[in-house]
């Protein structure tokens, strides 16, 4: 009897060590799956053609005299990111409303630009030809070629705006009757990106 007690005694334990460890072949753990890393994107690629609008004010010097002007346009151009560097190129025409003027002014620009990427900011420095015409009522039309040279900077509020400052300082030597003619102008800009 002792036999049979001591049997049923190894018996059980040798079955509760089977029925802990299970019968079955351990279950593996599945191997980890390789994460594919896309590469980083810059936060803003400036390449690409944009248009847009300003809303500019400044004064306008011929002379010894110094006359506000304020006034809107149209701009247009193309600029090619480098990596750190973007430099474009683009036109831009002001029609101005010039104190003691009988009418209107108008500024044409054709512009170089060079800017610095900072992500979704980029500052510029630009600098390039002018081109101002007057409409001086009964003393007629009065225009003049010159230069100019400025500062400006630009933010990507999305993928499509961008929003601008620029502040440029005009140049116009000789200019007809006025003689030499001097514009600074302040302009806040909307653009967008095809």
């Amino acid at each position: 009897m002792k036999y049979v007690v001591s049997t049923a005694a190894i018996m059980m334990g040798l079955s509760g060590a089977a029925y802990a460890g299970g019968m079955a072949e351990p279950a593996m753990e599945p191997t980890p799956t390789p994460v594919v890393v896309a590469p980083v994107q810059p936060l803003n690629d400036w390449t690409g053609f944009y248009a847009g609008g300003q809303l500019t004010m400044g004064d306008v010097e011929p002379g010894a005299a110094e006359l506000d002007a304020d006034g809107f346009g149209l701009h247009a151009g193309y600029r090619y990111d480098l990596g750190s560097y973007v430099l474009g190129a683009e036109i831009d025409v002001d029609r101005l409303d010039v104190d003691t003027l009988p009418d209107d002014a108008t500024v044409a620009r054709l512009k170089a630009v060079a800017g610095y990427d900072a992500g979704r900011f980029m500052p510029y420095v630009t600098a390039g030809i002018a081109r101002l015409e007057v409409d001086a009522g009964a003393a007629g039309d009065l225009s003049g070629n010159g230069g100019f040279y400025g500062v400006g900077a630009t933010y990507a509020a999305s993928d499509r705006i961008d929003l601008s400052v620029e502040y440029l300082q005009h140049e116009f030597d000789d200019f007809e009757v006025l003689g030499d003619t001097d514009a600074d102008t302040l302009s806040a800009r909307v653009s967008f990106n095809f």
